[in-house]
């Protein structure tokens, strides 16, 4: 709750001092990534290569993946590691990431107060907090006495709910581009690991440029990715190309402080849209931009066989 209040305070000041300096933050759900963490002994790739691009980041923890499998010590050993970590924020996922809008509400708050127990101990021992709840599927409910109930509820708890601008299916990519490393595809799994850079930078400026129609400038994006191989493998290629683009990288909270973030949510379907679509007055409105969105036909069609034949 101080963090809200302080972003509250000081935003208008920031956004002044910042200009039209384009700003990003980079946000990650579905942590820790136990399982890959025991298949590459016991080393999260991606948390050493983060650490090595020395960039802000923001973690989203879904406890039950601490028991996942047997090395239940190491796994705590690992959520410390995205805890203590200098440059990490931390928020909850919820324990088992249920989607709301299929369990209902008694069951989704006692999975978001399972999911921060061991978690919040950590954080408190070492004197850091975790006051944001990301929604699993960002699924916020499936109608508007949904929404309006579980945002009660974390209003009074006085934890803000994670927002993003953008995201890029990069759960998709990294199902297509494991299978081709496990079958031995090594050029086939580049070429995923390049197109998931190039496409996420499409859709940026995609979001940008109807920021900028909307908003008359650039905003602070916040991006929605996994702990995942595509990211462990991927993340300084994504930096890289950030960077060239004249994106700053910079914290969660920083990008909070954007005015934007200050709008009501419109949105009272179940589906997790950009909360730039959440900000907009009409469905027509958002329609009209969906429509523009680019393509990921190509990854979703590869996704799509791969499920089928598996």
């Amino acid at each position: 709750m101080y963090r809200l209040v302080l972003l509250t305070v000081f935003g208008l000041l920031c956004i002044g001092a910042k200009g039209q300096q384009k700003t990003i933050s980079i946000t990650i759900d579905d942590v820790p990534n136990t399982q890959k963490y025991r298949d590459d002994g016991f080393r999260s790739i991606f948390l050493d290569r983060l650490d090595s691009l020395d960039v802000p980041f923001t973690v989203f923890f879904n406890e039950s993946k601490v028991f996942q499998n047997e090395s239940i010590k190491k796994n705590i050993e690992l959520l410390e590691r995205w805890i203590t970590h200098q440059n990490s924020n931390l928020g909850n996922h919820s324990f088992s990431h249920l989607r709301y809008s299929e369990v209902g509400y008694a069951r989704f708050i006692d999975d978001i107060q399972k999911g921060e127990k061991l978690s919040d101990s950590l954080a408190i021992l070492h004197k850091k907090s975790i006051d944001s709840f990301r929604f699993p599927f960002n699924d916020l409910g499936k109608d508007s006495l949904q929404h309006v109930h579980i945002k009660a509820y974390l209003s009074d708890r006085g934890d803000e709910i994670a927002p993003f601008t953008i995201e890029s299916s990069d759960w998709m990519y990294d199902a297509v581009y494991r299978y081709y490393l496990e079958i031995g595809e090594h050029d086939k799994a580049k070429k995923i690991g390049q197109l998931y850079v190039i496409k996420t930078m499409e859709l940026l400026g995609f979001f940008e440029r109807m920021a900028v129609e909307i908003y008359g400038r650039p905003i602070s994006h916040i991006y929605l990715c996994h702990d995942n191989s595509i990211n462990a493998d991927y993340i300084h290629h994504l930096v890289s190309a950030l960077r060239i683009d004249g994106y700053q990288i910079v914290s969660y909270d920083e990008s909070l402080l954007d005015q934007v973030y200050r709008q009501e949510d419109n949105y009272f379907q179940k589906w997790g849209v950009s909360w730039l679509f959440r900000w907009m007055a009409t469905q027509n409105e958002r329609v009209h931009w969906m429509k523009q969105e680019p393509d990921l036909t190509e990854i979703q069609q590869l996704f799509d066989q791969l499920q089928q034949n598996r």
